[in-house]
């Protein structure tokens, strides 16, 4: 048995609703789950039902879950109009630096604000930041935040209009790499091979900023879920989103293979066991 793709809204009736304020600015956060931290970031268009179906995975597999509503309505399953509507909004919002030339988004000093609160009420050796689409390189900038030790860096998508580049500003970057370097610590990350919004140009970036510390995995196209929600179908266009829209949630398959990976580099840096999932996986 699996868990199928939701096809309608999800309510988030099982997570803790909060409004967590960082230097006065304030942001309704998702939390579930008890164990180390893990803050899971939503890709476009919003808390999707499949973003808050990995946090439940999250939960199952021994972590405390953080999903801060970032942008578009919160559970809403992705359509194409709706998911449209958000995607312009975050690109002219002041929070976001959706394309090149922009440097790090300002919305990342709140989402290690939010990692600090985190670690201070789970405690432990550190905290795991996942990052996924456009909110995937904040993932890997959130490390500027000493309590961040699990960078995962699922298909990063900005900025929209260089497929080479990174969103990071240049003295975060050279902070970043040295951050990674000092503390030996390891960014794991995937993308589809013929992702048009995250390529292979952009995964050598990430290599030539963090050589042998940026661990890329590459899926072959073939592999994604054939029928995503409308947004990814129509807008995305293309296999992109590794452990959501595009999973296919089969035992041993190539992507549920990714979400197990991801789970067990999270264990192994956070201090937990990985569960055995067994024929059925995570519920």
């Amino acid at each position: 048995m699996t868990t199928a793709h939701p096809r309608h809204d999800d309510p988030l009736d099982d997570f803790t609703h909060r409004v967590i304020d960082i230097d006065t600015v304030a942001k309704t956060v998702y939390v579930i789950g008890a164990g180390p931290a893990v803050v899971l970031l939503p890709e476009m268009p919003g808390i999707s039902p499949d973003v808050a179906r990995l946090a439940r995975w999250l939960r199952d597999a021994g972590f405390r879950v953080y999903l801060p509503s970032l942008f578009g309505v919160d559970g809403a399953y992705p359509t194409v109009d709706g998911g449209q509507a958000v995607v312009r909004r975050a690109c002219v919002s002041a929070e976001f630096r959706a394309f090149a030339g922009g440097g790090t988004s300002p919305v990342v000093a709140w989402l290690r604000g939010l990692a600090r609160v985190a670690h201070a009420e789970c405690g432990g050796p550190g905290l795991g930041a996942v990052g996924l689409c456009f909110t995937g390189n904040f993932a890997l900038t959130m490390t500027l935040e000493p309590a961040v030790i699990a960078p995962v860096v699922n298909h990063p998508s900005l900025p929209l209009d260089d497929p080479g580049g990174l969103e990071i500003a240049a003295d975060d970057a050279a902070r970043v790499a040295e951050r990674i370097r000092r503390d030996g610590l390891t960014v794991l990350a995937y993308r589809f091979a013929n992702d048009r919004w995250c390529t292979g140009q952009r995964f050598a970036a990430y290599r030539t900023l963090l050589g042998d510390a940026f661990d890329g995995r590459v899926l072959a196209d073939d592999l994604a879920n054939t029928d995503p929600p409308p947004f990814f179908r129509d807008v995305v266009g293309c296999a992109h989103s590794v452990t959501t829209a595009h999973l296919v949630d089969e035992q041993g398959h190539p992507t549920t293979r990714a979400r197990d990976e991801i789970i067990a580099f999270l264990a192994e840096r956070l201090g937990t066991t990985t569960p055995d999932t067994g024929a059925d996986g995570p519920n």
